[in-house]
């Protein structure tokens, strides 16, 4: 076999081994976000149609697929929240970053709940769901520059209404519509915000 055929045949298993690798990490965000929210190392392989001596040869364990699996997620959830209009008054704000947070919680609920599932197991989810919502926190402060001036209790007090775990409440919990649980939202910043400026 001649080096050109030697290259040849190595790229291709990296290449194979690539795909693999790719697969098993989308099969398991997949089923996470058809409502599998901890899927096995076997309902992993099977979706991607690989063996389960394959999933351990790519991954060691089940927490360093969930490693990668968030760098490569990262980009997209990361896209639901940011970006967006920030102008106008402080009551246009409050309902565009709420119509922001809604339609990006609606976009990850499952992956949400999969990762809340098994924070107390592993570390890597810790750290990314503490690194999120300190990036929820930040862009919120970003879009409603005014919470900087409240006092803390106040602005932990919004930090939990705005919260995936508050949206989750309203949605699932007390079954309420999409457009309903936005309008709570919103109606408890505003009158958060508006009623402590009043105060002060």
């Amino acid at each position: 076999m001649s080096k050109n055929q030697l290259a040849e045949v190595v790229d291709g298993r990296r290449l194979r081994s690539e795909r693999s690798r790719l697969a098993i990490v989308e099969a398991a965000l997949a089923l996470q976000e058809e409502g599998v929210l901890v899927p096995t190392a076997q309902q992993i392989s099977d979706r991607a149609g690989v063996g389960i001596r394959s999933f351990f040869r790519h991954f060691e364990d089940m927490e360093s697929l969930f490693e990668v699996a968030d760098n490569h997620i990262r980009d997209s959830y990361e896209a639901h929240f940011l970006g967006g209009d920030r102008s106008g008054t402080l009551a246009q704000r409050v309902d565009r970053a709420v119509e922001r947070y809604a339609d990006g919680y609606e976009g990850v609920s499952n992956i949400m709940l999969g990762t809340q599932a098994q924070l107390w197991r592993y570390e890597v989810l810790r750290k990314n769901y503490a690194r999120n919502q300190r990036g929820l926190r930040k862009d919120l402060n970003d879009r409603l520059p005014e919470l900087k001036s409240l006092p803390r209790e106040t602005r932990e007090a919004i930090d939990a209404i705005a919260s995936f775990e508050m949206w989750h409440r309203l949605r699932r919990h007390q079954k309420l519509s999409k457009k309903s649980s936005s309008n709570v939202v919103k109606s408890l910043l505003k009158n958060l915000i508006e009623g402590t400026d009043a105060d002060s």
